[in-house]
């Protein structure tokens, strides 16, 4: 009998023993293909050498040092990385153990910064429908992912929730996708001017929408009308890419595509590929001042933040990430993925959408094409598929209350940046066997 706490107490999960490349190994001696990197974390698949090489040197010399006394060589090295990199304006990175914890520290750091310049009646959140953010109670309370915040209601933080950028069910006939775009950005001005300009704090968005839409990516424009909105009210924009960042839509910061710098921004997932757990809190240089020239203390801290052998590892990471042409990889093998599932499920009639940037695809799941009909919530399409993926190999990431909470199905692909094209024609066949057996199992 185990004594683990698992993630569902009916379902036994088989025992992981090893992992090379894109493949996990049971105790079976059953192999899996990692078509998802877990939850978008195995970026460079599994033992990657460079990456172990650093965790084990660290842990030789340091493996922790708390940061109330110290900090260390990988977690100045890594800052330095980051922002080097980093949008524009960005100068300042805190370190935490993954997205949640991320999200927490970017929600009261724009708290705190109006606290500091004076401004203490800011602090309204907003953000938006079908929005994911994090498992802790300020970041589920941030997020718009109605059947995760459902048990929970009565123990959140109050946060206006708009409409996503979700043009395959948002868009009007006769729309372009750019004047959708500026109308659903617009709904956040409305938001702002209903609550009060002078009250609102931050505005919060993934650039990529991962988990809860599965893979959507925003249409040209719909940032940049964000960020003028944000720039006009004094609203401080904080983009979470905590699935979408490191390199997973073929640039380092998903939002480099955007055309626009946030005011702080969240990374995790990726950062660590799995080797340590590791996330951050990049922000601008313009808040820092207001915490180093005003109290000087940034109120809120963990145990863990910073760890040197996490640090070491993000490191590695973001050194592979950066070099060797491989978030241009992202971007070919991206491209190559997409047209391989347009092939395989572009005329499927229970495929209704395929759609995301990079090696971050998702399908969505429809009873009938042409109204976009999804299939009922009770029929648990999307817990099907992940069963019948798995039995067949193959590891994703489906899931259900696509569209409002509780209708739609979808099914996220995030592969490691080093599959190779015959390991994604592996993903695609397996991922369509999943499917026309999860389709068969509904009678």
């Amino acid at each position: 009998m185990s004594h683990v706490f698992p993630r569902h107490s009916r379902q036994l999960p088989p025992v992981a023993v090893t992992g090379q490349g894109c493949y996990i190994t049971d105790a079976s001696g059953k192999r899996y293909l990692d078509g998802s990197g877990g939850a978008a974390v195995s970026c460079l698949g599994h033992n990657h050498p460079a990456v172990l090489e650093a965790i084990h040197a660290q842990l030789a010399q340091l493996p922790f040092a708390h940061t109330g006394f110290f900090t260390s060589e990988p977690a100045e090295q890594l800052a330095d990385l980051l922002v080097a990199h980093a949008p524009t304006g960005i100068e300042r990175v805190y370190f935490v153990s993954g997205g949640s914890e991320a999200v927490e520290a970017a929600i009261k750091l724009a708290r705190q910064y109006f606290l500091e310049t004076g401004q203490p009646q800011r602090k309204h959140l907003i953000a938006r429908r079908q929005s994911y953010h994090g498992n802790t109670l300020g970041a589920l309370a941030t997020g718009g992912n109605l059947w995760r915040r459902k048990p929970f209601d009565p123990l959140l933080i109050e946060t206006s929730h708009i409409a996503p950028c979700y043009a395959y069910r948002g868009q009007q006939a006769g729309e372009s996708a750019f004047d959708y775009g500026q109308r659903v950005a617009g709904e956040l001005e409305t938001e702002i001017l209903r609550l009060g300009p002078e009250t609102v704090m931050a505005f919060l968005a993934e650039p990529v929408v991962g988990a809860t839409l599965g893979a959507v990516p925003a249409v040209a424009g719909y940032f940049q009308r964000i960020r003028e909105i944000c720039d006009r009210y004094g609203v401080l924009l904080i983009l979470d890419e905590v699935m979408c960042g490191m390199g997973r839509t073929g640039t380092l910061f998903a939002c480099e595509q955007e055309g626009i710098a946030p005011d702080i921004v969240t990374i995790a997932k990726g950062l660590g590929a799995g080797y340590q757990p590791i996330g951050a809190m990049l922000c601008s240089g313009r808040i820092y001042q207001a915490i180093e020239q005003g109290s000087g203390f940034f109120q809120h801290g963990h145990t863990y933040q910073g760890h040197p052998t996490a640090c070491a590892a993000g490191l590695a990471v973001t050194r592979v990430l950066t070099g060797a042409g491989l978030l241009m990889q992202v971007q070919t093998r991206g491209q190559l993925l997409a047209q391989k599932l347009q092939d395989a499920f572009g005329a499927h009639p229970q495929v209704g959408d395929i759609r995301g940037r990079g090696l971050f695809q998702g399908l969505e799941l429809v009873q009938e094409r042409e109204h976009r009909t999804p299939f009922a919530p009770e029929l648990g399409l999307n817990r099907r598929l992940r069963q019948e993926a798995f039995a067949a190999g193959l590891i994703c990431y489906p899931m259900g209350g696509t569209i409002d909470g509780v209708q739609g199905d979808h099914v996220l692909l995030a592969p490691a940046f080093i599959m190779e094209p015959a390991q994604l024609d592996e993903l695609v066949e397996k991922l369509g066997l999943a499917l026309e057996r999860a389709l068969a199992s509904l009678g």
